[in-house]
């Protein structure tokens, strides 16, 4: 058994490679093999949001407070609020994001394929962001 204590890992910024906007990444766990599933908390602050990426085997939200923004490739912008658990499934093109106004903060579950549990892709534009892919 291992406990990881609140407050033992510690937190770091969205990389601006990957995110727009002011984004905090909590590691909560890593499996080690033969498991592949890898966990964080993170918080979006207004307006920001993930560039589109996939991942290999797919991804569980988990919203836990503020209200959200969420979008698959050719599908429309979605809010999301605190309870709901959204699915992408393994290779969906997708982005997700607080809401314009107001904060969200997610729990984020996925697995490692052969070490890799994103790909990411080009930004999100703000015409995007506010009316989804047209």
């Amino acid at each position: 058994m291992e406990i990881k204590r609140s407050g033992s890992q510690p937190s770091t910024q969205g990389s601006t490679n990957w995110f727009s906007g002011a984004v905090r990444i909590d590691p909560l766990f890593q499996a080690e093999a033969p498991g592949r599933a890898v966990g964080a908390n993170v918080t979006f602050e207004p307006g920001a949001r993930t560039a589109w990426h996939t991942h290999p085997l797919g991804q569980t939200l988990i919203v836990t407070s503020g209200c959200g923004l969420v979008q698959r490739w050719g599908g429309p912008v979605e809010e999301i609020r605190p309870g709901d658990v959204i699915w992408f499934p393994a290779e969906e093109k997708h982005w997700h994001g607080a809401a314009p106004t107001i904060a969200m903060t997610h729990i984020a579950i996925q697995e490692q394929l052969d070490g890799i549990t994103v790909e990411w892709m080009e930004k999100v534009s703000e015409e995007q962001y506010q009316f989804g892919i047209k």
